[in-house]
């Protein structure tokens, strides 16, 4: 096959490419964005929970709060309620690093001959890929978003056996599978061929952020240092099967509106000026130095921090953020996230990350989540003993065309057209 540029149009609805976009050598196909309100109102769902929770804690005190360790390799999933409650009164710190339950952007790609298509997050927060079995438990219910695609293996010629265990230790308990081997396809034209994915036979571990939400698997863009089985990731089989011209990725994840995935190349049309590049501290997340973070008065000093597409939220170690969110007036909750007064918006500070020098600036109203009368604040404490200090998901790319050299092992950012 030819080298090919794949990329990944996110859009709500259904559009028609210009004639420019047709003779530009990309291949498009859509990706779902959940909306604000989705957001919120899951939110809203998941706190009432909890203050029932803390109700029965206060009236039960041998209810057990115990914090499980999460895996330093692999990021997972929503720590039970229980583990929210305990991080909440101050008897736990966070177990988790990656909740998927915040995700915003899902694509489609098929796994095996015929094509079995699945909903899948592209997350450059982890490497492997994986896809619910046909007999999975905890995978989800009809009635819900219309339940899982499921993997059948046995209806597919390309389908081969390996075995192994595949086995993630989330801070909410486990996802359990076998790893087995087919042909990955993505946009019906980039085939990649043998690829190593895992069969989850029990998701419980990703609790009901897994269950109610849109997605049925995760397609990894890490590197191969996070990847369990030694399983090569998705896009380094890309490379390797010249199946794309460069080992280059990059997000322009539109505010409300369409965006795009780019695989094998840029687009040029997304960025103007140059594109700033920042070398990973090492190629396992993709990780770079931050110079600083600030915002208003609070001031963090040299830190560092993981682009990832895999989480919507921007989040940072829990005093800092405790202290940006005083500062912005926000409240915090028992899910350990935080909402302010829609009325504060428009006087909300800017929040600028300074990388290789330059302030990359997410002004104040884009710290917010709204919907209705509510309105989230879109950062949130996370400690991650060994891991990084501050995630930059989608509320910083959305303001950014960000660009992945995985060959180069470097990240790059530019000034979006968009």
């Amino acid at each position: 096959m030819k080298y090919s540029v794949l990329a990944v149009l996110s859009a709500l609805t259904t559009t028609f490419a210009t004639a420019q976009e047709e003779n530009d050598g990309l291949i498009r196909m859509k990706l779902m964005k959940r909306t604000d309100h989705e957001m919120v109102a899951q939110h809203l769902e998941r706190e009432n929970k909890a203050l029932l929770l803390a109700l029965e804690a206060e009236n039960n005190p041998d209810v057990a709060l115990v914090s499980k360790a999460a895996s330093a390799s692999l990021r997972g999933a929503q720590p039970s309620f229980e583990e929210q409650l305990a991080v909440a009164q101050g008897k736990s710190e966070s177990v988790t690093i990656k909740d998927y339950s915040n995700a915003q952007y899902y694509g489609v790609l098929d796994v095996g001959s015929p094509p079995q298509s699945f909903t899948v997050i592209f997350d450059t927060g982890s490497s492997n890929l994986w896809i619910p079995e046909i007999n999975c438990q905890n995978c989800g219910y009809w009635f819900l978003n219309g339940g899982k695609h499921k993997y059948d293996h046995s209806k597919s010629s390309t389908y081969k056996v390996d075995g192994s265990d595949f086995h993630i230790q989330y801070g909410s308990g486990d996802v359990k599978g076998s790893f087995s081997v087919d042909d990955v396809t993505l946009a019906q034209d980039i085939v990649i061929k043998g690829q190593k994915f895992a069969e989850v036979s029990d998701a419980g571990g990703l609790g009901m952020g897994y269950t109610m939400g849109k997605f049925d698997g995760i397609m990894g863009l890490g590197f191969e240092g996070l990847s369990l089985g030694n399983a090569e990731t998705v896009f380094k089989n890309a490379i390797d099967q010249k199946l794309v011209k460069e080992g280059v990725f990059a997000f322009a994840l539109g505010d409300n509106k369409e965006g795009e995935l780019t695989f094998g190349g840029v687009d040029k049309t997304k960025y103007k000026g140059e594109i700033t590049w920042v070398k990973l501290e090492e190629p396992k997340y993709w990780q770079i130095t931050l110079d600083n973070v600030s915002v208003g008065s609070y001031s963090s000093g040299k830190t560092n921090g993981i682009v990832d597409s895999g989480t919507s939220l921007i989040t940072g170690p829990s005093t800092e953020v405790q202290k940006i969110a005083a500062a912005a007036g926000a409240q915090a909750n028992l899910l350990g996230q935080y909402t302010i007064d829609c009325s504060k918006v428009p006087s909300l500070p800017d929040l600028d990350f300074t990388i290789n020098g330059r302030a990359w600036t997410v002004p104040g109203k884009d710290l917010v989540i709204q919907s209705g009368g509510t309105c989230l604040f879109a950062m949130m404490a996370m400690d991650v003993p060994n891991g990084p200090k501050w995630i930059l998901g989608d509320v910083f790319m959305r303001k950014f065309y960000t660009v992945f050299d995985y060959e180069n092992e470097q990240v790059g950012f530019a000034e979006p057209t968009y």
